[in-house]
């Protein structure tokens, strides 16, 4: 597995280095089979550290975790525990899928843009209805099943994921709703 760890304007010793690639190692070795590749960057804030990892696995799924201590190795090892818990549930569910995956997550390749808002709040008619392109990037959409969907989107961290159904040649979108389940929208 290859690492890449860094500080946002603080030093990163080696020792801290070895401690995370031992520690991650052992981690991420237990329920992952093949990983790829992990980041761990760390950061300051104030009297409190932050330690942020991203552990892409070989079956195209990314796990993601984020902690903060007021000591950099605590910041670590509770990032690390929130790490291990996510990979823990993901091989959990793995197992209650009853499906191995073969082979990797097939990704398609779109364009993605950010919209600019509105922040003043004034209601006032715009001159031109179009909408302010912040910024145009490149993304991947996934091919996953739902249960796998919504496994990426909680290891991830995030609201919302849009993907591909296995086998459909159609854009699903799951989504955290506002009462704490998921939505799933298939067109």
């Amino acid at each position: 597995m290859r690492y890449q760890i860094s500080g946002k304007q603080i030093d990163i010793g080696e020792a801290l280095q070895t401690h995370v690639k031992d520690e991650l190692g052992a981690v991420v070795s237990k329920y992952a089979e093949r990983p790829t590749d992990a980041q761990v960057t760390f950061s300051r804030n104030a009297s409190e550290y932050a330690c942020e990892a991203v552990v892409h696995l070989s079956t195209g799924l990314t796990a993601q975790a984020t902690a903060k201590a007021h000591e950099i190795y605590a910041a670590f090892d509770a990032c690390s525990e929130k790490m291990e818990k996510q990979l823990r549930r993901y091989k959990r569910r793995l197992k209650d899928h009853h499906k191995d995956r073969s082979e990797p997550v097939e990704l398609t390749g779109v364009s993605s843009y950010i919209l600019s808002s509105d922040s003043d709040g004034a209601a006032q008619e715009p001159d031109s209805l179009q909408p302010i392109i912040v910024a145009e990037m490149e993304t991947q959409i996934p091919s996953l099943s739902v249960g796998e969907a919504v496994m990426q989107m909680e290891l991830a961290g995030a609201p919302v994921l849009v993907f591909r159904k296995e086998g459909k040649e159609t854009v699903n979108v799951v989504y955290r709703r506002d009462d704490g389940n998921i939505g799933w929208i298939d067109p």
